[in-house]
């Protein structure tokens, strides 16, 4: 059955082409006819059911004021970013290099393989850290320094100074982590200079998603490097790209081990992997790991206590932010995950520790909150408080008062987590300090699923939240950066690898 149509891109040759979504047998594929290199279908979404239920959480609208570039082509053929872009930025990211330590078989930036070297100097840096900043109406908040591998650089702890300089509240790095592993000292260095989090690739707890994924074993450094992250204090959220019969069955034991190291790491985002154009198009279907694949491997993985149930797009929490910004006297929610439905999905998770057989029971958040009935009752009161009659603020905080015990169960939350306290702390008394109560005890479960060109949909594009700022002044989406542009992004600024 039809559910829309859409643009995608031809696998081989990169050009746009019309495209449709449609279910079959339970599934969501996409599927388009090159004139050159034939017809392509693909899965999109494993599970036409989970589909359907991330529909029910359409993102706002929050289009940039001030666009990067003119409208004169069609999307995705001018990113940049155009007046047809949808959202803001909300995790701005910029390549340093393309130079790296590891030759990775999965990466999508190709690193060190392109025969010429990409890096920007210190004062591109900071013009397209200011160029994330003076987007209007809601300046970018987050930078990530990416490559490559951006610990190679040697002023990578005065990248990250930089931006805290140019405004930015949120600064991470996405790492393998052999620097961080072999310099004891960077990670203390980093901490200092403001870094907020290592985005630290963590594909499994074993050698051989290692061998397979990175080509060379890796364990060692990784566990190097957490130990050297908890001693400067600098937090880690873990990456594993999940390939279909390397890692997958790996994902229950990463989660328990993100949860015995809770004291550093507080978070794992799963990326399954994206194939940017080096895998032949007969053996994507087979290594494909879709969004509804992933929430069913949790489920299995963890016997069913963190069901696929438990889990929802980023976009499903846009009312929490949007009240907390309207009680603020804001509008509206500065900034917002308001991503594409079908662009990821998380949950909280809380560990309790059990007695007797020792295995430890996982309480996913949904378990002990009607989240669903949170977010609507939230959107009613954000309706109340734009309309701004007097009083509103007081009738409606009085109103959630009352109404939130009954959407939250303690008998099924952890033990000695005041969940109740604990929100109406954040949401009444505005006491986010009280948020470190929850988070400390939880681990956010995520996955976001970047597009290749055999899944494209400029749908989601449109609706990108993750951007890649670039020399030229643009600011382009992420999955068009690493779909159709980054080569040549990096040819226009590229350096010979040997100057003499």
């Amino acid at each position: 059955m039809k559910i829309k149509d859409t643009k995608s891109l031809c696998p081989e040759c990169g050009k746009t082409l019309d495209a449709e979504v449609f279910s079959e047998d339970g599934k969501v594929f996409i599927k388009k006819t090159c004139d050159e290199h034939g017809e392509f279908i693909n899965t999109y979404w494993g599970n036409e059911e989970l589909y359907k239920k991330a529909e029910k959480f359409i993102p706002s609208v929050t289009s940039v004021e001030n666009p990067c570039v003119e409208d004169i082509a069609a999307c995705p053929d001018n990113c940049g970013l155009c007046s047809k872009h949808e959202t803001s930025t909300v995790l701005g990211l910029i390549d340093v290099t393309n130079r790296c330590n590891l030759r990775c078989p999965v990466c999508f930036a190709n690193a060190a393989a392109a025969g010429y070297k990409y890096e920007p100097s210190q004062d591109e840096i900071r013009q397209m850290l200011r160029n994330l900043r003076n987007l209007k109406p809601h300046p970018c908040p987050a930078i990530q320094y990416a490559g490559g591998e951006p610990t190679v650089r040697k002023d990578i702890v005065e990248l990250v100074e930089m931006a805290k300089e140019e405004g930015f509240t949120h600064v991470q790095i996405a790492t393998n982590g052999l620097r961080l592993a072999r310099k004891e000292e960077l990670a203390v260095q980093l901490k200092a200079a403001g870094c907020n989090t290592i985005y630290l690739a963590f594909d499994g707890v074993t050698s051989e998603p290692y061998i397979n994924n990175r080509g060379k074993d890796l364990l060692q450094f990784k566990l190097d490097a957490i130990e050297n992250c908890r001693k400067a204090g600098l937090g880690i959220v873990l990456v594993p790209t999940l390939i279909k019969g390397i890692n997958d069955h790996q994902v229950g034991e990463i989660i328990k081990f993100a949860f015995d190291n809770n004291d550093i790491i507080y978070g794992v985002n799963f990326q399954p992997v994206s194939f940017a154009g080096r895998t032949p198009a007969d053996e994507v279907e087979e290594q494909r790991i879709t969004i509804p694949d992933f929430v069913e491997i949790i489920e299995k993985e963890t016997d069913g206590q963190v069901p696929v149930s438990a889990f929802y797009p980023p976009s499903s929490v846009e009312p929490i932010a949007e009240f907390i910004s309207l009680l603020d006297g804001e509008d509206s929610a500065k900034v917002t995950l308001n991503c594409h439905e079908h662009c990821g999905i998380a949950t909280y998770v809380f560990r309790e520790k059990t007695e007797g057989d020792g295995k430890d029971k996982l309480i996913p958040i949904t378990d002990f909150i009607d989240v669903e009935d949170l977010f609507s009752k939230l959107e009613e009161y954000n309706e109340k408080l734009k309309k701004g009659k007097f009083g509103v603020r007081k009738r409606v905080l009085a109103g959630l008062t009352s109404h939130l015990p009954k959407l939250i169960h303690p008998s099924r939350a952890p033990k000695d987590l005041d969940i109740t306290k604990i929100l109406l702390n954040v949401f009444v008394k505005g006491d986010y300090d009280a948020l470190g109560d929850f988070s400390k005890d939880s681990m956010l479960i995520s996955c976001m699923h970047f597009m290749d060109p055999f899944n494209f949909d400029h749908d989601r594009v449109k609706k990108c939240v993750i951007h890649y700022a670039t020399p030229d002044g643009r600011i382009i989406p992420f999955c068009t950066m690493n779909s159709m542009y980054r080569q040549a992004v990096e040819q226009e600024f590229a350096q010979p690898l040997r100057q003499k």
